[in-house]
């Protein structure tokens, strides 16, 4: 499920930023690359909604802040809590995700200039 949530939000990022080379080189094209990155980003978005809704649910519910700031011992549980919190951190592909966002919105940028410049 991850890696697909992953490539969904990647096929949006890379939507979002071909519609400012597709705007001048196919605009009939523009209108469903837009759909495309809305509706990926939409799906990807909410189930990034739902993973934070779920972490911060657990922390709340086996009070796990105040546990550890009051240095109290855990709980099997909720060592349990922890172990799934620390766990999807690490298995996360979010860093990936910005990272590639970041590279993808500079090489749009990119374009832009130079296909302006050769008008």
């Amino acid at each position: 499920m991850i890696y697909g949530v992953f490539i969904l939000g990647l096929i949006s990022a890379i939507a979002f930023r071909a519609l400012i080379i597709l705007q001048r080189l196919e605009p009939s094209w523009v209108r469903p690359l837009w759909y495309v990155g809305t509706m990926g980003y939409f799906f990807f978005f909410l189930y990034r909604y739902e993973v934070t809704r779920k972490r911060k649910k657990a922390i709340e519910e086996f009070q796990l802040i105040e546990k550890v700031s009051a240095n109290a011992c855990l709980t099997d549980d909720d060592r349990k809590i922890v172990l799934y919190l620390l766990s999807s951190l690490k298995v996360s592909l979010e860093d990936i995700n910005y990272g590639i966002i970041f590279l993808l919105s500079l090489a749009a940028i990119v374009a832009d200039l130079l296909l302006e410049a050769m008008r």
